[in-house]
């Protein structure tokens, strides 16, 4: 009866405290609403991270059980964006460490529609951002996940050394063959651009 009742609770799809609240006391369709206000946000961050569409919707289902599932943790005082690309980007790297994917598989860049750098709108304009990810996603999976969590979603490279459970010399010698390789890449490629990605780190 309880349960019945908690799956009845209303929320306003149109408020994100609503539906938070709503989705921590069960109901499954403000779960179901959230999953879809950010499913595309979630995504662009797993495809950047994983080695095929198909890699970055596991990845993405296993992100989102743990955002369900740590949602009374969320401060309301904070980002919920933020919050939710934390993890996101923590489920990527737990992928990333079981997987080991150090062959050169590649995302289709196609699916890049929904990039989001929008913390970076003062490093990299909107209009370099798809011929800079070109780039970036010609690089070896490790390259460009150090390169990926430094330089877009921030973290020290202390941080990526412990994250990734590797060596801090051999984090920050990935580090920076990822970002020698990215300048010549810049400049045969789009020359235009090559003074930009300096910006980024």
């Amino acid at each position: 009866m309880m349960k019945g009742l908690i799956h009845r609770i209303l929320f306003d799809p149109h408020n994100l405290q609503s539906v938070i609240q709503a989705c921590i006391a069960g109901n499954r369709s403000a779960q179901r609403e959230l999953f879809k206000k950010y499913f595309s946000y979630g995504k662009s961050i797993c495809l950047r991270y994983t080695a095929s569409v198909e890699e970055a919707e596991e990845v993405l289902n296993e992100g989102f059980l743990k955002v369900f599932n740590s949602l009374e943790k969320y401060d309301p005082e904070h980002s919920f964006k933020a919050w939710l690309r934390t993890i996101m980007v923590h489920t990527a790297i737990s992928h990333y460490r079981k997987t080991r994917k150090y062959n050169d598989s590649r995302v289709s860049l196609d699916h890049f529609s929904d990039f989001d750098l929008e913390d970076r709108d003062d490093v990299v304009s909107q209009t370099a951002t798809q011929e800079i990810l070109k780039v970036i996603q010609q690089l070896r999976p490790i390259h460009r996940t150090v390169f990926l969590m430094n330089a877009v979603d921030g973290y020290a490279l202390n941080e990526i050394s412990e994250l990734l459970k590797m060596n801090a010399a051999t984090v920050r010698s990935h580090y920076f063959r990822a970002r020698q390789e990215l300048q010549v890449r810049l400049a045969q490629e789009y020359p235009n651009l090559s003074g930009r990605i300096e910006k980024m780190y």
